[in-house]
């Protein structure tokens, strides 16, 4: 009987040790598959970018080539999970818990709003150019024959004149399109007297603004309405408009004289690659988006590359604005952010009437 009994507790014994180890291979295979930390050639990771409305065709043109490259190099698969919004309200989106692990935005000001919430804990800017990803202009879209004469800023004042850009308490791309608005005014009034004067920026500011015909929430949003038929104008990014050229549109573009430079940043958001266990693949990615072969994916499309190599085969596409100036000219994004977009700033005013 005694003999019987340690003989089945043996059996036990040996049972549970299969169990376990089995399950814990499980876990293992489990782990290996969803963190990305250790690839192996079954392998898969899924990396989650929370961007900007306008770089949607960009990245998704983008990510078949890095995933070739990391299959290559890892073994490893990777799946990504995308959502792109308005710059500002896609900001407001991972700080109120979207779990991106790459935020590409419109400006400066909205990563920085990320790093406020600490959920990216490391110098963003230490990346290569500053962690800018691509640059472009501010520039006026309108219709073949350009029917109403628009030249310049002063132009999309006049009577009858219907403007389109979007919100900017919604769209990145809106704060640079008020952004050049307002520098504009500003080196309008440097070059009468010598000095820039703030009033006559905004008063510019308001009187294009009177003439809005829609204020849509992103950048390709404001975009799609003017494909509709509606506004006479649009100010947007250059890319968004040389884009919809090249595919067909009969559109035109006005670079008007003072204009403002604009650059699109990319940031690794550190509290939720650690948590996902991404951090590795999720700096190769952003690393690759600085990659010759990325750089000119987005100069295809209309961005001003980063890279002066790319930026160099792709001169001849496009113009320089005699009076380019770029946001430091306003003061930097924290006086811009304050000063312009903050409650009771001028923008609230312009919109108020005040």
């Amino acid at each position: 009987m005694k003999k019987r009994f340690y003989s089945f507790f043996a059996m036990l014994t040996l049972l549970a040790a299969v169990v376990l180890s089995g399950c814990s291979a499980s876990s293992a295979s489990t782990n290996s598959k969803n963190t990305g930390e250790s690839a192996t050639k079954n392998s898969t990771v899924t990396l989650t970018i929370g961007g900007y409305s306008t770089i949607k065709d960009e990245f998704e043109a983008i990510f078949p080539l890095f995933q070739k490259e990391w299959k290559k190099k890892t073994g490893q698969k990777v799946v990504f999970k995308e959502s792109y919004q308005g710059s500002g309200a896609q900001a407001l989106n991972i700080t109120n818990g979207f779990e991106a692990d790459i935020a590409a935005l419109s400006l400066e000001g909205d990563i920085d709003k990320i790093v406020k919430a600490g959920l990216i804990t490391h110098d963003w800017k230490s990346a290569p150019h500053e962690g800018i990803i691509t640059k472009s202009i501010a520039v006026f879209g309108v219709r073949d024959g350009n029917p109403k004469g628009i030249k310049d800023w002063s132009d999309l004042t006049k009577s009858g004149v219907q403007v389109l850009f979007p919100n900017p308490k919604t769209s990145g791309g809106a704060r640079w399109d008020v952004n050049a608005i307002y520098g504009a005014g500003l080196k309008i009034s440097e070059e009468k007297t010598g000095k820039p004067d703030p009033a006559q920026a905004k008063e510019l500011l308001s009187k294009i603004y009177k003439n809005v015909k829609s204020l849509d929430k992103s950048g390709e949003e404001s975009m799609s309405t003017f494909d509709k038929g509606t506004g006479d104008v649009i100010i947007t990014y250059e890319n968004e408009l040389l884009d919809r050229i090249k595919s067909g549109k009969k559109y035109e573009e006005i670079i008007p004289q003072y204009t403002t430079s604009i650059e699109n940043p990319a940031a690794i958001v550190d509290k939720y690659v650690d948590k996902h266990g991404t951090r590795k693949v999720a700096e190769a990615f952003l690393n690759f988006l600085w990659t010759p072969e990325a750089q000119k994916v987005f100069a295809e499309s209309g961005f001003r590359s980063v890279d002066p190599d790319v930026a160099k085969n792709y001169a001849d596409k496009f113009k320089q604005p005699s009076g380019l100036f770029d946001t430091s000219y306003l003061g930097g994004w924290s006086k811009v952010g304050k000063d312009l977009y903050g409650d009771g700033g001028i923008w609230d005013q312009v919109v108020a009437g005040n």
